[in-house]
C-alpha cells in the first residue's frame, strides 16, 4: 500500500489516534496529524503514536496550545492557519493522516476538515464507537462524506462488541465493516499490534 489514507471519526475521544497508530504500524507507514490542538500536560497525538510503536511520525503543520477546535485554538494563539500548509507530505510508503475530532470540525472560520478531505480525495476510514448513539453519529458522518465525494474505505469500530450496532450501521450506510478494535488494558505497542492483527485484515486497506 502506498499513498495517503485518512482516518477521521464520528466524534472526539473515540479512539482515532490508537486506530491510526495501529494502521500505520500494520502498513509499515508514516503517521501525520496536520493540526494538534491541546499541548498542556497530556501527550500529543503524535507522541502517543510514537509510544504505540509507529516508527515514522511526521511533524504537525500546526501545534496549538488550547484543547479546542483548531479554528478557535489558532485564534487564541494568534496564529492564522494557512490551508496551503495542510497539503499531505510526500512519504515513501503509506501515509496515515489523522484528522481532529469529527468531519465537520472547523479548521478555520471558512474551512472544515471534511472540506480538506474532499480536496485530498484519498481513501478514508471512519472510526466510530460501538456504544449508544453511534448509529446516528455514524450515519450522519457517512452522509457528510458522500455529500463531498470523499472516498469511504469503510468503518472501523472501537469499543466493546456490539454486533447489531455495527451491522446496522454498515447495512444502512452501504459501507464496508472493516473490523473492531477492542479497548486494551494495558495499551502498548505489543497489545495494539496483536489486537489489530486479530480484528482487521490488512488487505482491506490496500
Amino acid at each position: 500500500m502506498s499513498g495517503p489514507i485518512i482516518v477521521t471519526g464520528t466524534d472526539t475521544g473515540i479512539g482515532k489516534t490508537v486506530f491510526a497508530a495501529a494502521l500505520a504500524t500494520a502498513l509499515d507507514g508514516a503517521y501525520w496529524k496536520p493540526i494538534q490542538s491541546g499541548l498542556d500536560g497530556d501527550l500529543s497525538d503524535s507522541e502517543t503514536a510514537k509510544r504505540l510503536g509507529v516508527k515514522h511520525v511526521l511533524p504537525e503543520a500546526y501545534r496549538l496550545t488550547e484543547p479546542l477546535s483548531p479554528h478557535r485554538a489558532a485564534e487564541l494563539d494568534g496564529i492564522e492557519i494557512d490551508p496551503a500548509r495542510l497539503t499531505p507530505p510526500q512519504a515513501s510508503g503509506a501515509l496515515v493522516i489523522e484528522g481532529a475530532g469529527g468531519l465537520l470540525v472547523p479548521v478555520t472560520r471558512s474551512l472544515l476538515f471534511a472540506d480538506l478531505f474532499a480536496r485530498w480525495h484519498a481513501p478514508t476510514v471512519l472510526v466510530a464507537r460501538t456504544a449508544l448513539g453511534t448509529i446516528n453519529h455514524s450515519l450522519l458522518s457517512v452522509e457528510a462524506m458522500r455529500a463531498r465525494a470523499i472516498p469511504i474505505l469503510g468503518i472501523a469500530f472501537v469499543g466493546e462488541a456490539n454486533d447489531d450496532n455495527e451491522a446496522t450501521i454498515c447495512a444502512l450506510a452501504g459501507v464496508t465493516r472493516l473490523g473492531r478494535l477492542p479497548r486494551l488494558d494495558p495499551l502498548d505497542a505489543s497489545t495494539l499490534v496483536a489486537a489489530f492483527s486479530a480484528h482487521f485484515r490488512i488487505e482491506d486497506f490496500g
